[in-house]
């Protein structure tokens, strides 16, 4: 299966008309579930002519917990971008979309290779279902992910996990999940397939949990796209 093509950053004040509503982005490079890099699937292809298949294999470790591990690491998975949405949508958890794909799904056209969700603390076990049939598989069980507040899903996409009831910016602002969730926008961003964001204003803080040089990026391409949307 051949990766979509890369979105790439035009500048900083794109106009409506030019922004994309395609949610895909594909890096040339993606991280092992236990480290070191290999070539996309796109890469693959267009040496060989062909996608490479999923080899995966999933093995319970002592406490029942699910893990994958590849047995032939230089072939790439099946995941459909399309099919995880569809899933997400169908499941009802409450999930919504953060990070550099929420900016994407607005029309933004940023770089990203991950996925970064926010999901209702009750909800892990329904969200994690829903994907799991992409090979999707959780880094901590339910009650881990839940004390810990975070957990990953992962073969070869990866799909960052918040499950915090709330979370406090750089700046010390509040951000509950039970507040941001009323005032959530829905996309669709596939046939079939919708994804909640949050509201701008509440995006905005998201990007300040961490307060890294790029969430900044961020946020001055989202204050950019408020005024634009006023």
């Amino acid at each position: 299966m051949a990766a979509a093509p890369m979105s790439t950053y035009s500048s900083p004040s794109c106009s409506k008309a030019r922004r994309t509503r395609s949610i895909s982005s594909r890096s040339t490079s993606l991280a092992y579930p236990w480290g070191g890099h290999r070539a996309s699937a796109a890469s693959q292809a267009g040496r060989s002519g062909r996608a490479p298949s999923l080899s995966w294999v999933r093995e319970p470790d002592a406490g029942g917990l699910i893990h994958g591990r590849y047995n032939d690491p230089v072939q790439g998975s099946e995941f459909d971008e399309a099919e995880f949405f569809r899933a997400i949508t169908a499941s009802g958890a409450r999930a919504l979309l953060i990070g550099r794909r929420a900016l994407v799904a607005l029309g933004i056209p940023v770089l990203t290779a991950d996925y970064d969700f926010w999901i209702h603390i009750d909800d892990i076990a329904v969200f994690n279902a829903a994907v799991e049939p992409q090979g999707l598989f959780p880094t901590r069980t339910p009650d881990e992910a839940r004390g810990r507040g975070r957990y990953v899903l992962e073969n070869d996409e990866r799909v960052d996990v918040l499950v915090a009831r709330s979370v406090s910016t750089v700046d010390g602002v509040r951000v509950a999940f039970e507040d941001v969730w009323p005032r959530r926008r829905t996309l669709e961003v596939v046939v079939g397939g919708a994804v909640a964001v949050p509201a701008l204003d509440d995006l905005i803080l998201t990007k300040r949990f961490a307060g890294r040089p790029k969430d900044f990026e961020d946020i001055r391409l989202l204050e950019a796209l408020r005024k634009e949307d006023a």
